[in-house]
């Protein structure tokens, strides 16, 4: 900064030297600067204005070099500390030869599944309102059944996803011509959801499900057993036995419980099953009241959906004893799949 003023040009030069000298000085508390403060006050009017100026300039200009003195003198802080000289560095992962997080690559593997099947994906939402997360899955207003949920829920009604039915609605309602011209609707729906669970080595409150919503003529609950049980074949890359057994879900009808004999086992019990049956996910004939909704006519079409979450299936494909693993960062859990 060229200062017109010889004086403060003067002290310039002065206290920029000094602060590249002495980075720990509190540049503007030096006494230079207080007797160029001292003195606008007994200048003429006429000289005021322009001395004035051109000394609140000198102190922003001072306060800018004495910042950037100080955030150079933090920057050469080791951030790995506490370490000393006889402690070795952790070997960290190159940000030039990064991986695919374990779940996103089973991801693929699960789509390219349900892609050879003949389903289209679709990513579920992070964030939506009351009518898809229940409204739309035939959950009455105050029924207990929104509580198995723990949802967590915004000051203005906004709600962080407990499964990815959340989709079920717009699926339907934005494919219903489909029907019409004599196709099915099907899709899978892979998506991050939250709830309020007390966490331990087999729950989180973020998690990835996958969605799976089918519907056309004369479909079936076989039909559902079917593409699950070639599914579940295909991922694990051995014939399986499969089982259901009723259950409760609002928004399907009959609803099952869908379970498949332990893969390392073959039913005779182990550690990972305990009694020889993991139970997968759940699913059921898509209710007459959800098809409704979405303006398709159950007494014309039937379908089936399922949820399940994906951290299950790759804990077990893999022998994962603690579903935290996936959130937690822990280079030494994400380099055994890079």
């Amino acid at each position: 900064m060229n200062y017109q003023n010889q004086q403060i040009a003067d002290v310039a030069k002065l206290l920029i030297e000094r602060i590249h000298s002495d980075e720990s000085a509190n540049i503007l508390k030096a006494i230079e600067l207080k007797v160029l403060v001292d003195q606008l006050s007994g200048l003429p009017k006429e000289e005021r204005a322009a001395f004035g100026k051109e000394l609140n300039i000198l102190k922003q200009e001072l306060q800018g070099l004495q910042t950037s003195s100080v955030t150079r003198k933090k920057g050469d802080i080791d951030v790995t500390a506490p370490m000393d000289i006889n402690t070795p560095k952790p070997v960290l992962i190159s940000t030039e030869k990064g991986s695919q997080h374990p779940l996103m690559k089973e991801l693929d593997t699960i789509l390219d599944i349900y892609y050879r099947m003949g389903f289209k994906a679709l990513e579920s939402r992070q964030i939506d309102d009351d009518f898809h997360m229940f409204g739309s899955l035939n959950f009455p207003e105050d029924h207990p059944a929104r509580d198995e949920y723990d949802t967590f829920m915004t000051e203005e009604g906004w709600i962080a996803p407990a499964h990815t039915s959340i989709m079920q609605h717009r699926v339907l309602a934005a494919n219903k011509d489909k029907l019409t011209d004599g196709e099915s609707i099907a899709y899978v729906i892979p998506g991050r959801v939250f709830r309020n669970e007390d966490l331990d080595a087999r729950h989180e409150h973020t998690f990835y499900q996958l969605e799976g919503v089918y519907v056309g003529r004369d479909i079936n609950a076989g039909n559902l057993i079917a593409v699950l049980q070639t599914f579940f074949e295909e991922y694990y890359g051995k014939k399986m036995e499969v089982k259901t057994q009723p259950f409760y879900f609002p928004f399907t009808e009959p609803s099952f419980e869908f379970a498949i004999a332990c893969p390392f086992c073959d039913k005779t019990g182990c550690r990972v099953c305990g009694e020889g049956w993991l139970e997968m996910l759940g699913c059921g004939m898509i209710h007459p009241n959800v098809l409704t909704m979405a303006g398709i006519d159950p007494t014309v079409y039937t379908g089936f959906a399922w949820g399940g979450g994906i951290e299950r299936l790759v804990m077990i494909k893999h022998a994962i004893d603690d579903i935290r693993y996936f959130e937690s960062g822990k280079l030494d859990f994400l380099r055994q799949f890079v």
